[in-house]
């Protein structure tokens, strides 16, 4: 059973002083450049039931209609990823997956082939344990443990905006939630490998 780890107490929280750093709310293409500029790791806690933004690629129609993706590694994204982590950068992520997982986990666990040849590390943890080490429902980046960056979403499931996050108390208390979550995650080709319980 996953141990229970507390998130909402004192690292982090309670009065701020005047001198912390406030939080800085940026778009999606200042995002995406850390990507192109982190020096060490990054590393994603993925905590939603469905991203409206994988709903609208074709990737997402094939998976739909045959149950399969033939994977395009030749785009921006797979460039930058392999070029990151061809240098010795770790690319991390959990993703916490409901049971029975959504058509959308579905989805993302399949993407996980094609990430994992670009060198990411990704692993998944049952929504279950998740909530029995109560992580927060933070979908975010942590850059080179020194950067926060959250994503924000609307009522439709669509990435609006990041807000970027360098007070050191708040980078603390997402580290410690990263070592949670990966410490109980499962490698996703062991997770792909387990029948789910309606087998």
């Amino acid at each position: 059973m996953a141990r229970q780890l507390r998130f909402n107490g004192t690292v982090g929280s309670g009065v701020r002083s005047p001198s912390v750093q406030k939080a800085r709310i940026v778009d999606l293409g200042e995002f995406e450049g850390l990507f192109r500029t982190f020096s060490h790791s990054a590393w994603r806690l993925e905590t939603r039931r469905r991203y409206a933004s994988d709903e609208a690629t074709d990737t997402y129609r094939q998976f739909v209609e045959t149950g399969g993706v033939e994977w395009d590694e030749s785009d921006p994204y797979c460039e930058l990823i392999r070029s990151q982590t061809a240098q010795g950068k770790r690319v991390e992520r959990v993703r916490i997956v409901d049971q029975p997982p959504t058509t959308g986990q579905l989805y993302l666990l399949n993407n996980a082939k094609r990430n994992s040849r670009l060198g990411e590390d990704i692993r998944n943890l049952q929504r279950a344990d998740a909530d029995s080490l109560q992580l927060p429902p933070d979908d975010f980046w942590l850059f080179d443990s020194r950067l926060a960056a959250r994503l924000r979403f609307d009522d439709g499931d669509h990435l609006v905006d990041v807000e970027l996050i360098t007070e050191p108390a708040e980078i603390v208390r997402y580290s410690v939630i990263r070592d949670a979550a990966w410490h109980h995650a499962v490698p996703h080709e062991q997770f792909a490998a387990k029948p789910s319980s309606g087998e």
